[in-house]
């Protein structure tokens, strides 16, 4: 590695890539349960049970209401098509409340592999690290005192950003 400060800008701004790039890979193909270690997870879980209790509970007085709406009397409910049609409401609804929450999590996982898949067909199936090659190095140690002046307003443009004068720089949000 070459001890020049333009070099050395470049290279911190790959490992940047290189680092971004893993921390997408790593969400993209992470489940919701290992996400932050599951904390998060579990406290949908426990929502999830509170409202289910409640969205059982209000099934039942739709149902009961929705009954006496169709019907005005119990003799057309002893009809076969009226009571199946309700009771076929009512079971649909049933399934949607208690298995809701599988049916999410077996939709993100049919997008989290075409995901996966199509990241692993296109070569990003795991994460490559860029490097500066040596005849970049080479050819940035040669240039003279007016050629780098270019490579100076960068590198001092990416320090002042990565020094948080500009953006703040924090990688604890995501994590």
């Amino acid at each position: 590695m070459s001890n020049n400060w333009i070099v050395g800008n470049l290279q911190y701004a790959l490992d940047t890539w290189n680092g971004k790039l893993s921390e997408i890979w790593q969400l993209v193909s992470q489940t919701p349960e290992d996400f932050k270690g599951g904390i998060i997870w579990n406290v949908i879980v426990n929502i999830h049970g509170a409202l289910q209790a409640i969205a059982l509970a209000l099934l039942v007085i739709f149902f009961i209401t929705g009954v006496i709406k169709t019907c005005g009397s119990f003799v057309e409910v002893k009809k076969p098509e009226h009571a199946v049609k309700l009771f076929i409401r009512f079971g649909i609804a049933h399934m949607i409340v208690t298995y809701g929450l599988d049916l999410i999590l077996a939709i993100f996982k049919i997008v989290q592999g075409i995901t996966t898949t199509i990241m692993e067909t296109a070569g990003f199936g795991s994460s490559i690290t860029n490097t500066l090659p040596s005849e970049l190095i080479k050819t940035i140690e040669s240039c003279g005192f007016f050629e780098s002046i270019p490579l100076w307003a960068v590198t001092l443009i990416r320090r002042t950003i990565s020094n948080s004068i500009i953006i703040y720089h924090d990688n604890e949000c995501v994590w």
